[in-house]
């Protein structure tokens, strides 16, 4: 039988889901065919809209080897695993002649553990473990979340917590879950032959296609103790987010309530000196973090330096007490010794870090103040450590022995791919070397004309940002733009602060739009109520500039206060930023405006989800329109019409508004058996 054509394999694939072939999907499944063939690295920008999963889940499956696809978030893991995959497979069958198998892989902690379940949870002020079943009040929140999920472990296949709906909090998640570092290990733990997350591993195993997510990737490169199964192809989706979540991954953290937590746990079980030497050591380690100052240690201050050391070298003794002393009159001795002895590796490791000095390091200080909950943090203090980069980590566990496929919508900044490959790693597209990775860069486009769908509108005539000034000609800006749109604005903000300021200003001003603000409820109701009001606006930071998908007439307008470059003391970005000047580069434009870069694309990309959207991005920074590197911010955003003219962009929108609501009311009509002719 001759082997179907990849044009073949996709439109079986596309008519499956119910959508049409576009000519974007095509171009992307024949680069990455091409790219897997040859065994090369592709990165591939797919804008909204254009089927990009078909694109690389096809040319995948035709190949027949191995894939691993790793997204960065729950919903795509959830459409590729619950809809795209077992649609494309059934399609397909026919003509590949085989079936090839799929799964999901997550990390150890989002899998429900038997053996909290059943035998306890090992406790920190008292010997042996717990029932947590009966400690938790059955009628507190807790208490229902814990005997719920006991009567769900007896129904689950999973054991994936994101299989548990309606959801329960990280404590209540915590009482039944163990991190690797935890776990007893399938050969020796009594329920290791129905264990969900060894299932999930035997299971992925013997998967063609394995989905998992960035994290679980960055510890399978980092840790060297492979969780993946070994594959030929890697797909990375959602690839703008792949670097800060590897840097998540690599970033260690110590905090006063952690050093006491491993004191605790470990006390019981150790002999009395090893156990002083790590309360002396965890005390005088609080005493110094509660004098410091926040900020970048670019050289550790002497005092904390011995501080560190005295950790380190207590734990380490800990460590092999933990190993030598043996007191069988702990309860499940086995599990409560993995637990201190996690506790104070973790303790040890971060500690021996920041002692060593690395120079690809950065470490610094934060305080922040205590919330609800944050019991395990109580002097709200911290000192964490970071890789200057993981471009070198990337190029070296990422793009060897396999072919790498890295898609997004926004992978192309500034007009070209360079950026992002140099995060990753890469050397500048066409390269040549023995051990330079080969890539190419592709943009197959959007089927959205955004040209004549959306208008990009800088506020030229506001004045010049200032970092935390007042910016009140900035919020009538604001005002008016969100009253000639008629509400259905989504503002995307710098800070936090900014957002609620931003917010508590406008309720008073024009209390006739509702204005909701992130953290006032979860991400997801917002979401949900933004969607389902046109009047509304939605407010906030960070996740939304990247989590909010509302096709239609509620997200008709698209606000950023301002450029979105980092605070010039984030430690981390400054650090990046200094040794690319030092290395004779541009810090500013290879750090901050690329940072700014991606944000905006991301920004702007939330107001075309659909071919009908119409609609307004509007940056309220002049620098967008002034400053020389505006030019390559706006080369990274959707090619949308531009003008800086104020009377214009109102124009437009009361236009989108009148027939948004022209639209809205014709439905209103109909539902309501209405016969009523509309005007155009």
């Amino acid at each position: 039988m001759t082997k179907p054509s990849l044009p073949e394999l996709l439109h079986a694939a596309v008519t499956a889901v119910g959508g049409t072939e576009r000519p974007g999907q095509v171009a992307m499944a024949e680069a990455v065919e091409e790219a897997i063939d040859g065994g090369s690295h592709l990165l591939v920008q797919a804008g909204t809209g254009t089927g990009k999963s078909l694109g690389y889940l096809v040319p995948a499956l035709a190949h027949g080897e191995r894939v691993v696809v790793a997204t960065a978030t729950l919903a795509l893991q959830r459409q590729l695993v619950e809809r795209d995959l077992p649609r494309t497979v059934d399609a397909l069958h026919p003509q590949l002649r085989r079936r090839p198998e799929f799964a999901m892989l997550k990390g150890r902690s989002n899998y429900l553990c038997l053996h909290r379940l059943h035998e306890g949870v090992p406790q920190d002020e008292e010997e042996g473990l717990f029932d947590q079943f009966e400690a938790a009040a059955p009628t507190s929140r807790l208490g229902q979340d814990l005997l719920r999920m006991r009567d769900w472990a007896d129904e689950t296949e999973t054991g994936d917590r994101d299989d548990l709906t309606p959801g329960v909090s990280d404590r209540a998640w915590s009482q039944v879950s163990v991190s690797s570092r935890e776990c007893l290990g399938a050969s020796k733990c009594a329920y290791g032959a129905e264990c969900f997350a060894e299932t999930a591993r035997e299971r992925a195993k013997l998967s063609e296609v394995v989905v998992t997510n960035h994290a679980l990737l960055a510890i399978d490169a980092i840790e060297g103790a492979p969780v993946l199964p070994q594959h030929e192809v890697l797909i990375v989706d959602e690839a703008h987010e792949l670097v800060s979540r590897v840097t998540g991954v690599a970033t260690g953290e110590l905090t006063p309530g952690q050093v006491n937590r491993a004191v605790r746990r470990a006390a019981k079980l150790v002999n009395e000196k090893a156990a002083d030497q790590l309360q002396t050591a965890a005390e005088g380690f609080e005493r110094l973090m509660e004098l410091a100052l926040p900020g970048r240690l670019e050289e550790i201050p002497e005092d904390l330096g011995y501080a560190l050391m005295a950790l380190r070298d207590a734990c380490r003794t800990v460590i092999s007490a933990i190993g030598t002393t043996r007191d069988k009159s702990v309860q499940d001795e086995d599990a409560v010794r993995k637990q201190a002895l996690a506790s104070v590796e973790s303790v040890h490791d971060v500690a021996e870090r920041i002692t060593n000095g690395s120079e690809w390091d950065v470490v610094w200080y934060e305080r922040q103040e205590p919330r609800g909950g944050a019991a395990y943090r109580p002097s709200g203090a911290s000192l964490r450590v970071a890789p200057m980069s993981v471009s070198g980590l990337l190029r070296e566990k990422l793009f060897t022995d396999r072919s790498v496929v890295l898609t997004s919508a926004t992978l192309k900044l500034g007009g070209d791919f360079n950026g992002v490959g140099a995060s990753l790693g890469l050397a500048a597209e066409g390269t040549e070397g023995d051990d330079v990775p080969q890539w190419k860069g592709v943009d197959v486009g959007s089927p959205f004309d955004y040209r004549k769908q959306g208008i990009l509108y800088v506020a030229k005539h506001l004045a010049r940002p200032a970092r935390d000034g007042d910016r009140g000609d900035m919020l009538d800006e604001l005002t008016e733009l969100i009253q000639a749109a008629g509400g259905r604005t989504l503002g995307l903000f710098s800070s936090m602060r900014a957002a609620q300021l931003a917010a508590e200003e406008l309720r008073s001003r024009i209390p006739e739009y509702p204005i909701l603000l992130q953290g006032e409820e979860t991400l997801g109701e917002l979401i949900k109520n933004f969607a389902a009001d046109p009047r509304t606006c939605l407010f906030g930071t960070l996740s939304l500039w990247q989590g909010v998908d509302v096709p239609g007439p509620s997200c008709q307008l698209v606000v950023m206060d301002k450029i979105p470059f980092p605070r010039p003391d984030d430690p981390l970005m400054s650090a990046r930023q200094k040794a690319v000047e030092e290395a004779g580069g541009n810090g500013f434009m290879a750090v901050a405006a690329t940072h700014a870069a991606l944000l905006m694309a991301q920004g702007a990309g939330r107001l075309v989800r659909a071919s009908g959207d119409r609609g307004v991005v509007a940056v309220l920074d002049q620098r967008l329109a002034t400053a020389r590197y505006g030019s390559y911010l706006k080369a990274s955003l959707p090619d949308f019409w531009f003008t800086t003219d104020r009377n214009q962009v109102r124009k437009s929108l009361a236009a989108i508004d009148a027939k948004a609501k022209q639209t809205e009311d014709a439905a209103a009509g109909a539902g309501e058996g209405a016969e009523q002719t509309q005007g155009d």
